[in-house]
């Protein structure tokens, strides 16, 4: 017989999540674009368990937007202001110092002023790099989307699973170094810095339990090796993979 599942964190009810949560309230609106592969297989999606976090989130499942009603809606409400998080030449580095440059105006500035008053709507694609890229590709509306992004305070701490560079981050760890950086910046509030990563933590030491455990089936055997010490996978060009929130001109 299955295990009677808790319907809001997608885990069994014993190892349920939701009462340790606190939802935080946030200025910004967080949108979690889903694969439908996160949504139906994947027990330890880290985009739901921030979801969790946020009483000013939402999450949507599909591939592709632009037909979406309720992604719609929001990019064209004129009381949001909708941006994509994606690294990019062209995203916004809400870590960047507010500082004049030397050669013109200050990004971060300039972003502000068009926030003005408006809510910030953050769309985050909640997929692997290769879903996500494909989600994107069919969404021409997200395409449109001015971009922002971080820089990393730390590598990633996913263990369980392989990045393809230790800056790429899970939806969970993106998100708790965008809400520091838009308290950086004076843009929202992040009342409790500590809870994702905690749960981040709580998360991964469960499945390597699970999976040093001989008597839990269906998990690995053998320990997973640190981020520090795995060879990331190549390209189809043969080369590594690049790091995607490196600076623009590094």
């Amino acid at each position: 017989m299955s295990r009677v599942t808790c319907y809001r964190c997608f885990w069994p009810e014993p190892l349920c999540w939701c009462r340790s949560i606190t939802p935080m309230a946030t200025r910004t609106r967080f949108v979690f674009l889903m694969h439908p592969k996160e949504f139906k297989h994947e027990k330890a999606a880290t985009g739901r368990l921030t979801h969790l976090c946020l009483s000013h989130s939402r999450i949507i499942s599909w591939v592709g937007f632009d037909g979406d009603q309720e992604v719609q809606a929001l990019i064209r409400d004129p009381a949001n202001f909708p941006v994509l998080l994606y690294p990019g030449r062209e995203a916004v580095n809400l870590s960047s110092p507010e500082v004049p440059p030397a050669n013109g105006e200050n990004p971060l500035a300039c972003f502000r002023e068009t926030l003005g008053t408006r809510t910030l709507t953050v769309f985050l694609l909640d997929a692997t790099w290769a879903l996500g890229r494909k989600m994107l590709r069919l969404s021409p509306s997200l395409q449109a989307l001015p971009r922002v992004m971080f820089t990393p305070s730390a590598p990633s701490r996913y263990i369980i699973k392989q990045q393809p560079h230790p800056s790429c981050l899970s939806t969970l760890e993106a998100t708790h170094e965008l809400l520091l950086a838009l308290q950086q910046a004076g843009l929202d509030d992040y009342p409790l810095p500590e809870q994702l990563l905690s749960l981040f933590q709580r998360m991964q030491d469960y499945q390597l339990r699970c999976a040093s455990d001989p008597a839990m089936a269906g998990y690995r055997r053998g320990r997973y090796k640190p981020p520090s010490e795995r060879i990331l996978p190549r390209g189809r060009s043969g080369r590594r993979r690049r790091n995607v929130f490196q600076k623009p001109d590094a």
